[in-house]
C-alpha cells in the first residue's frame, strides 16, 4: 500500500521546489558551523553534483565561499543515486544512523570530499535551540529528543523483517 501511494502521489511542483530550496538553506546553515567543511567545498567550486532518488533530482554546485548553490545544468561531475526504493526502508536506515545505499558515478576526488562531509559534518540542533530559548531549556529538550530517537531506533530494530532484532529470542 505504501509503495502504491508513493508511485501515485505527486505533490505540486511548487511544493517540491520550495522544499528543495529549504533543504539547500538548511545544508548551508549546517556547513557554516564547520570551517573545514567549507574549505573542502570551496576547493570543489563549480563542480556539478547531482543527487537522485526515485523521481527526485537535486543539482548542487559548491560556491567559492564553500557553501552549496542549487544548480540547473546538463551533465554532472558527480552523481549520487540512492538505490533504496522504499521510503519506509530509507527512513528506517536513517533512523538507525546508517548511510543509505548509493550508486556513485563520476569524479573520485569530489566523491571523497562529499563522503568526508557526510562522515564529519553534523547539525548541532541543541546549539541552534539554545540561541532561541537559552542553554538549560535547550539541553532539556535535546535530551528528550535523544531519548525519543533511542526509542524510535529500538522500535525500528524490533520491526519484523528488519534483520535488526535486539536481545535474544525466547
Amino acid at each position: 500500500m505504501a509503495h502504491q501511494f508513493n508511485t501515485s502521489f505527486q505533490p505540486p511542483e511548487w511544493v517540491v521546489d520550495e522544499a528543495v530550496n529549504r533543504m539547500v538553506l538548511f545544508l548551508n546553515h549546517v556547513l557554516m558551523s564547520e570551517p573545514e567543511a567549507m574549505a573542502r567545498l570551496a576547493r570543489q567550486k563549480g563542480q556539478r553534483i547531482e543527487l537522485v532518488w526515485e523521481r527526485v533530482q537535486l543539482q548542487l554546485t559548491p560556491t567559492p565561499a564553500g557553501l552549496l548553490a542549487r544548480g540547473h545544468f546538463e551533465g554532472f561531475d558527480l552523481r549520487l543515486t540512492v538505490t533504496e526504493e522504499s521510503p519506509v526502508s530509507l527512513a528506517s536506515a536513517l533512523a538507525r544512523g546508517d548511510k543509505p545505499k548509493v550508486r556513485i558515478e563520476g569524479d573520485v576526488q569530489l566523491a571523497a570530499e562529499v563522503n568526508w562531509l557526510i562522515d564529519h559534518v553534523r547539525w548541532d540542533a541543541e546549539e541552534d535551540l539554545a540561541r532561541l530559548i537559552g542553554d538549560a531549556p535547550a539541553h532539556t529538550l535535546a535530551q528528550a529528543a535523544r531519548q525519543a530517537m533511542t526509542a524510535l531506533r529500538s522500535f525500528v530494530a524490533q520491526r519484523p523483517g528488519s534483520g535488526l532484532r535486539t536481545g535474544s529470542a525466547a
